[in-house]
């Protein structure tokens, strides 16, 4: 595997012979409280004139070294290339027309200016604290809660209709982002401002252990049953964690709610059959 200097001289090297305008790097290698590893990928702007001529013929990307894969990805103005390689580096290649700079820099949360000779990135200021959780406001919290409650009941009709995926997504891709919104609220209710990192990769860097593994036992979906399981730990989970951040900020809490919603999900969930409470019982007891 090439090392980090390796990889920064080819992407300094690549960017001399296509006699770019600007380059920076951005993404988890320019953040020092970002965990080091070699699954950290080198997020890349090149500012180029010729963005046509470069992206009509790709060979240039040869330079990098050998791919195992790779993505294109179009961005606004702004093509992105992704690129993993066989030694296992990956690289993540923007390669934007230098009038668009500012798309690039409004997409970022900071940045390291590799070269600039021209002043491109002197106008602009970085935004590092884009992933950053504040502490919440009243009418945000109130909307966490009616979201999570509202597509809640998503997830029942999926589960009702056997319809597996349609459940997952509602239950995993909404209700329990909302519940980790809820947590994050609550570490910052502690410390103010703090970085969660993007899809709240650092949130349990702030809790306790034994949060992190009651966050990991909602995740089983592969099952109706197991899903079933999951949506009603969720939603006990969600009702203590939100009832506990509406009393340490002053906020009021609609208990009835959430009472009527895991009311409404048994009651539809036993209607249907599902047999969730015998699957869960037997678990327990092996």
């Amino acid at each position: 595997m090439r090392t980090d200097q390796e990889i920064l001289d080819v992407i300094l090297q690549t960017a001399k012979k296509l006699q770019i305008y600007a380059m920076a790097l951005s993404g988890s290698r320019t953040n020092p409280n970002a965990p080091t590893d070699e699954f950290q990928d080198y997020d890349v702007v090149y500012l180029v004139e010729n963005f046509e001529e470069l992206i009509s013929d790709l060979s240039w990307l040869d330079q990098f070294g050998k791919r195992i894969i790779e993505q294109e990805v179009t961005l606004g103005y702004r093509r992105l290339y992704l690129m993993l390689f066989e030694d296992g580096n990956r690289i993540d290649l923007t390669l934007c027309p230098k009038e668009h700079i500012k798309e690039w820099v409004d997409s970022e949360a900071d940045y390291t200016v590799l070269k600039d000779e021209k002043g491109l990135f002197e106008s602009y200021t970085t935004s590092p604290q884009r992933y950053w959780t504040n502490p919440v406001s009243p009418i945000d919290f109130e909307k966490a809660c009616n979201e999570f409650w509202w597509v809640s009941a998503y997830v029942v009709k999926g589960i009702c209709r056997k319809q597996l995926l349609y459940a997952t997504d509602h239950l995993y891709g909404i209700c329990q982002q909302e519940l980790l919104k809820v947590l994050a609220w609550q570490v910052a209710s502690d410390r103010g401002a703090v970085d969660i990192g993007k899809n709240y990769k650092y949130l349990f860097h702030y809790l306790p252990a034994e949060k992190e593994n009651e966050f990991s036992n909602l995740l089983d979906f592969s099952s109706v049953e197991r899903l079933t399981q999951s949506l009603f730990a969720t939603m006990e989970l969600f009702r203590q964690e939100a009832q506990f951040l509406a009393q340490k900020m002053g906020f009021d809490y609609d208990k009835e709610v959430a009472e009527k919603m895991i009311q409404y999900a048994e009651e539809k969930v036993k209607k249907f059959g599902n047999n969730w409470k015998n699957e869960k019982a037997r678990g327990e007891d092996s």
